[in-house]
Parts: C-alpha cells; structure tokens; sequence
C-alpha cells in the first residue's frame, strides 16, 4: 500500500514514516513528490485544516493521502492572542522555528512567566471517495521563557515546553521511553491509520 503524507514538517515525518514502514506502508512525503503545491489552510481547526490539505494532495497525486494539523490553546491568553489555527502565523507572517521560539517566549514574559498550554491534533485520510478523521490532544504540561539549547526541527516550541510529570523536564529532552508513555497515542494513530487505507 503507497499513502502520500501532506507534511513538510520534519519532526511528523520523523515521529509517523517509520512506524508505518514497519508495518509494510510505503510513505511518500512531499519532498519524493515532484511538484510545489502552496495549500490555504482556512479551517477553523485542526480537522479541518487536515482535510483541505489531504484533499488538495489527492486532488494532484491521486494518492491516499494523510493530511494533519495541530491547534494550540494557551490557558492565560485573551481571545484575541490565541494562536489556535495559527501556530506559526502571526500578524500576516509564517514564522521560522526560531522565531516560533522568540515570539511564544516574548508572550510567556509578557504573561507572567510560565504558560499553561494544550494542543489539539487533527489527522484525515481522503482517497478521493472518503473521508476518515481522528482527533486527539496533549495537555498537562506548560511554556518557560528560558530556552533549552537543544532543538526538535519541525517542532520548535519543545524547547519551551516543559513535562511536569517528568520533573519538569523540557519536550526536547525527553527520552524514547517517556515520549512513547507521554504521547501514547502515537499507537492509536498508527492504528488508526493501517485501519483506514
């Protein structure tokens, strides 16, 4: 079975493909695919957001395609500061993982110095004639303004994201063990995923 994964983002590649690969799935990425798509990701939330870019890389490719697309909501943020759809957009730009990182610390001073935060996940499969979604979160754990020097390329703010239940450990600094136990569900997308192409 061949599936298309609509993500740049090194840090999903890197979490999902060779889970996948193990199963006997051949994952393409966008980078084996020779085409420059520029997909308006216009949803109101992660789903949302996951189906416009499956849809739009099957509608080029004809290949099952995976699309997904994380939410964040920050506890002590006004409405209006919520980055929700727009992790990496803020005032009309895309943001670099390094000024992911400059910005979300500058709102951690800005708020008192540790922010509570949640993510929201959305993953769809569209093959042209159907539609499968999953959803899930990780919550429980916070931003710091002081960074870790260590980076997750893709995945910038685990240099500001701190596991309490780990003694406070930064995301980044996790081992295999403790990001298998923290994002168990990891399993369940694999799962969810071989169910449904």
């Amino acid at each position: 079975m061949k599936i298309l994964f609509a993500t740049t983002n090194p840090a999903k590649v890197e979490r999902y493909v060779p889970k996948l690969q193990e199963k006997g799935v051949e994952v393409l990425t966008l980078k084996d695919i020779d085409k420059n798509i520029h997909v308006e990701e216009t949803g109101k939330n992660a789903l949302e957001n996951a189906y416009i870019k499956a849809k739009a890389y099957y509608d080029i490719t004809k290949i099952t395609t995976i699309g997904m697309d994380n939410n964040l909501f920050i506890e002590e943020l006004p409405e209006e500061k919520q980055p929700g759809t727009h992790v990496r957009r803020v005032n009309g730009r895309t943001l670099n993982d390094d000024e992911m990182i400059d910005y979300y610390t500058g709102l951690v001073k800005e708020y008192g110095g540790k922010l509570t935060a949640k993510w929201v996940y959305g993953m769809v499969i569209y093959n042209g004639k159907e539609t499968k979604e999953y959803t899930w979160n990780k919550n429980h754990f916070y931003f710091i303004d002081k960074v870790c020097e260590k980076r997750n390329p893709g995945y910038p703010l685990d240099s500001i994201s701190i596991a309490p239940e780990y003694h406070n450990k930064y995301f980044v600094e996790l081992t295999e063990q403790e990001k298998n136990s923290k994002e168990s569900n990891v399993d369940n997308v694999i799962q969810f995923i071989m169910e449904n192409i």
